[in-house]
């Protein structure tokens, strides 16, 4: 396909046409489509659609997180995502200094790479072994007392903390998927969860599911949401979650398994996921899946 085929196959799926989501169930439709997004743009911004402009319908002017407050036409943005939050529609993550919204047919794998395999202990992730005793603390006050916004929060520890020192550690326990946020008012600000015990279907599967496995079924979304991608643009993607080599080894495997196809474009190569059974919009998601996870899903 030449780039302006592509750029085309993207801003239709990415409903950057004028044709705006307007209600909850399209909302859970676009998010299910694309796997992954970002909520607002970022500098730089990797391959990736974004809701903001999926709830507006245009990347035109696009606003910034920073820059949302002020423009109008995010506001549906913002109540869309919440609703999705709320009804579990989809699952909020840090990346890139912005939210990212993750199906939940698709979290789970997301949880494989970055939570831990003892998702009831307050570990800073696998890497890093222990989290901050105030990230210890911090957990088990949620886990006992949640969930619970900022203020209420800052009560449970003490109340010497500052709000930002409490942001902080939030921070630091939603980065590797220990709570996420749940709720959010404007009054109150985000009401904070552990996440095994507001999605313990989605964290028992995340455990089971091996790396590898997680990042194939990780990959392939990707690539469905995008369209098509060079395997530079993937790994840039995937290099704020796990290694570039690791990203290479499974491109590289998935190839020579034929899940994915090599295709020509201008100047440059593409990787797209093998459709054979017809094009990925008309399949059921479930069959874009490693076999491991379609045999869990009937």
């Amino acid at each position: 396909m030449n780039e302006l085929e592509l750029q085309h196959l993207r801003r239709e799926k990415w409903r950057l046409e004028g044709e705006p989501l307007r209600t909850l169930e399209e909302a859970r439709e676009f998010v299910d489509s694309v796997g992954m997004c970002l909520m607002y743009p970022v500098r730089p911004m990797p391959l990736l659609p974004t809701f903001a402009g999926a709830a507006i319908g245009s990347d035109r002017r696009l606003p910034s997180r920073k820059a949302s407050a002020s423009d109008p036409r995010t506001e549906e943005a913002d109540a869309l995502a919440l609703r999705l939050t709320r009804n579990k529609f989809a699952f909020m993550a840090p990346l890139y200094n912005e939210t990212l919204l993750i199906s939940p047919l698709l979290f789970p794998y997301f949880y494989a790479l970055i939570g831990d395999r003892k998702p009831k202990q307050p570990l800073g992730s696998r890497e890093r072994g222990k989290a901050s005793p105030l990230a210890e603390h911090t957990f088990h006050k949620l886990e006992e007392r949640g969930p619970l916004n900022r203020t209420q929060l800052q009560e449970q520890l003490g109340g010497e903390l500052s709000p930002s020192a409490v942001d902080r550690v939030l921070h630091e326990l939603w980065k590797v998927l220990k709570i996420l946020p749940i709720d959010y008012s404007a009054q109150s600000g985000n009401k904070w969860d552990v996440l095994y015990r507001w999605a313990p279907e989605a964290v028992a599967e995340g455990v089971r599911a091996s790396d590898a496995e997680a990042l194939s079924a990780l990959i392939s979304k990707y690539l469905d949401g995008v369209v098509a991608a060079t395997p530079e643009e993937a790994e840039e993607f995937f290099s704020a979650i796990t290694a570039r080599s690791r990203v290479r080894q499974v491109l590289n495997a998935l190839l020579a398994a034929r899940e994915f196809n090599y295709s020509p474009g201008e100047g440059k190569t593409l990787i797209t996921v093998s459709h054979a059974g017809g094009p990925a919009e008309t399949r059921p998601q479930t069959e874009r899946l490693p076999q491991s996870r379609r045999r869990r899903n009937g």
